[in-house]
């Protein structure tokens, strides 16, 4: 049963899913951390893998970049394939200057300008939240591993390259601490079907300080987030 988007049939992917923005991100943890891996989706290089962690199954699919692309590859695991849970494990600019490259954040909620759910269904809120036990579990998890979380309010925006590169007002009227392009398009398609989603972020540069990772930084050294949403098995 492969929908446009993805060549897999249903029970070829897990009930939860983890969604990094970058396919090689999504290969790299197949390769790296499970076990008797099978690949279920190369259309248009998108790849998806169902594996083990520790003896539990679980899926790795790209999402790729922005709202419309996050849209597509959520909706179509909730509604086609039965997925009961997404976890965002992507990147973000720091917005303030407390966070650090390489800190990792769990999202609280994601704040948009974004006619995405508008569009969608008719959702008209503009901000919209993970899945609150989904969340506490992952708190519970990092207190148990002693991986430091901040947590906090995302800017999930569609545009990546503005003109005006102000975030004063995100901050200080929307006490947002980081921005990226996909949570929001996720956490609408969630609700939409009643399934549980959150976002785990690792900063990947700071529109503060004004430093940057690299690309291959973004792909292969982001273990710590990789880490902990593998052990929220």
């Amino acid at each position: 049963m492969a929908t446009a988007h993805i060549s897999a049939d249903k029970g070829d992917i897990a009930k939860t899913v983890l969604m990094p923005g970058d396919p090689l991100r999504a290969k790299f943890i197949a390769d790296n951390y499970l076990t008797d891996v099978v690949m279920f989706n190369k259309v248009r290089n998108m790849f998806g893998y169902t594996g083990y962690y520790n003896g539990k199954k679980v899926s790795v699919m790209g999402s790729g970049m922005g709202m419309p692309s996050m849209g597509i590859y959520s909706y179509e695991l909730f509604k086609e394939y039965d997925v009961d849970r997404i976890i965002r494990i992507g990147s973000c600019g720091a917005l303030i200057p407390e966070l650090k490259l390489f800190d990792l954040i769990l999202t609280t909620a994601s704040y948009s300008d974004s006619s995405y759910a508008y569009v969608q269904s008719g959702e008209e809120s503009n901000i919209l939240k993970p899945a609150l036990s989904l969340n506490n579990h992952i708190e519970k998890v990092a207190k148990n591993e002693e991986i430091k979380l901040t947590k906090g309010i995302i800017y999930s925006t569609d545009v990546f390259y503005k003109e005006n590169m102000t975030f004063d007002k995100i901050v200080n009227e929307y006490k947002c601490i980081g921005t990226e392009m996909e949570s929001f398009a996720l956490f609408h398609n969630a609700n939409l079907f009643n399934k549980e989603a959150a976002c785990l972020l690792t900063v990947s540069d700071s529109l503060v300080t004004k430093e940057f990772t690299t690309s291959e930084q973004r792909e292969k050294a982001f273990l710590e987030m990789i880490d902990l949403a593998l052990k929220t098995l």
